[in-house]
């Protein structure tokens, strides 16, 4: 049985995570596919500059990254002092790079105030969008989601592209952060 997020990725306890996802189906996620003689290498730069774009809107600092064969490495770190400090306006703002945004935030964002009776509502989506902004599970979200759905509609398929859920192991110290970054 899986674990769920919350429990394994804890930023009070280490702000630095390991994350790793495989492609599923014997699919390739880059360079050459010897079963159909394609190259992938294209989707190094798709991987890569998706990880640019996240990084610019979450309140998490990717510290290394590896896109292999069938699947790729990060190393994050969850910024939760930015997290924290993010003002209304902000949160609201990178929130929109990414997804269509709820009409009291879009109206909130052009005006610069919103009716009383429509403040409390802005305030938890502020709340549940700044809490998002400091989590892996969505930033990891974010990234699998447009790649499967580019590396699908290039394949000409449906379905699962990636294995499973991503796996994510907790970097507790300096040495295990270096090890992974294979830093020496």
């Amino acid at each position: 049985m899986t674990t769920s997020r919350r429990k394994l990725i804890e930023p009070q306890i280490t702000p630095f995570y390991h994350v790793i996802n495989r492609c599923v189906r014997r699919a390739y996620l880059c360079g050459n596919d010897p079963y159909n003689g394609k190259n992938y290498q294209h989707r190094r730069g798709w991987i890569v500059s998706k990880i640019k774009q996240l990084a610019a809107v979450f309140c998490i600092d990717v510290c290394a990254y590896a896109v292999m064969s069938n699947h790729y490495h990060l190393v994050l770190k969850i910024d939760m002092e930015q997290q924290q400090k993010l003002t209304p306006e902000e949160v609201i703002s990178r929130w929109l790079q990414l997804f269509s945004g709820h009409p009291i935030a879009v109206d909130f964002l052009k005006e610069g105030q919103i009716a009383a009776d429509k403040q409390q509502a802005l305030s938890n989506l502020v709340a549940e969008w700044q809490q998002r902004l400091g989590s892996i599970s969505w930033f990891m979200r974010c990234l699998n989601e447009e790649i499967a759905r580019k590396a699908n509609k290039e394949d000409q398929c449906k379905g699962a592209f990636w294995g499973g859920r991503f796996k994510s192991q907790a970097l507790l110290g300096e040495q295990a952060l270096l090890s992974c970054m294979n830093v020496r």
